[in-house]
């Protein structure tokens, strides 16, 4: 081949190349494109994006960064292998991914109210094992249920034995900076739970009067037990330490139901909040379609600036 003919195909080539890689380029930085800059801090949970990434764990805490999420909750974490929690813990620590809560006890476990000296050792044994769970994957808040109302105990004495229960969980959380964030529960979801509305909740938590004993604000469990939320959110502001997200009816994700969430949202914009607002509803359709549908609703109703 004449040397000519040789650089002027040698230069093709390398233009080709050239042109290949900008192509490579600009499909890497279009992919990187799609993840959106939320606003405020939303906390997918384990199974909601499973039919993107399958059902691998790891796979799914770096699909939600990939989407632009910050933060992650699941309610099962301290019932997960310790392995588990430890490669979870590193993939949002490398992701950025913000832990939000895990449920320290769940309703059927903080049967509390009846003032029972047995059902309080135990709402305190699961207390002491979620700090353990909590130093593991970095997480700060615990959902606590105290549990169902004791039918055979008058309320004022129901009250007054949960508050107690309380301090003492208070006291267990408070040396290691952890806060029991008390969620309040619907009739109709969980008919005969104790604890049901935000005034409830707020006047123990200002009896218990710890850094450590907040309130979850459950929107969707609020919207059906009494309503009127941003006006109950306001009045008790300074107990909320978690909020989370559901629409109403069906607890599906936001602009599926009644709540205009982004009037709700800008509230809670407006107050300066910088917590998590777990994400913790179904899909309203199946498959990779009603996951793609969940991502493209929060950027809707985040939309509010």
């Amino acid at each position: 081949m004449k040397r000519r003919g040789f650089i002027q195909k040698t230069a093709l080539s390398a233009g080709a190349i050239t042109l290949g890689s900008g192509a490579a380029f600009a499909a890497r930085k279009k992919e990187v494109s799609k993840k959106h800059n939320f606003n405020l801090k939303y906390a997918p949970h384990i199974g909601m994006f499973k039919h993107h990434v399958g059902e691998n764990p790891i796979d799914q805490l770096n699909f939600m960064a990939d989407q632009g999420f910050t933060a992650f909750e699941d309610n099962l974490m301290r019932k997960r292998d310790v392995a588990l929690q430890e490669k979870m813990a590193n993939t949002m620590q490398k992701r950025a991914l913000e832990m939000g809560v895990f449920v320290a006890v769940f309703l059927k476990e903080g049967n509390v109210a009846s003032g029972d000296v047995k059902s309080r050792e135990a709402f305190l044994n699961y207390c002491k094992e979620s700090v353990e769970v909590a130093k593991r994957v970095n997480a700060k808040w615990m959902t606590v249920v105290p549990g169902n109302v004791a039918k055979k105990v008058r309320g004022a004495y129901q009250t007054a034995n949960v508050i107690e229960t309380l301090k003492q969980a208070s006291a267990i959380f408070e040396p290691h900076d952890l806060t029991m964030v008390l969620e309040p529960l619907n009739f109709y979801n969980h008919p005969g739970a104790f604890l049901t509305e935000s005034p409830q909740a707020y006047e123990i938590c200002k009896a218990v009067d710890s850094p450590s004993c907040k309130i979850l604000f459950d929107i969707y469990h609020q919207q059906i037990q009494e309503g009127n939320l941003i006006p109950n959110m306001d009045a008790c502001w300074d107990e909320i330490a978690y909020i989370q997200i559901g629409d109403n009816p069906g607890r599906k994700e936001p602009t599926t139901g009644e709540i205009n969430y982004n009037n709700v949202l800008k509230f809670i914009h407006g107050k300066g909040y910088q917590g998590i607002l777990g994400m913790e509803h179904g899909n309203s359709k199946p498959n990779k379609e009603g996951e793609q549908a969940v991502i493209d609703a929060y950027k809707k109703v985040d939309n509010f600036m």
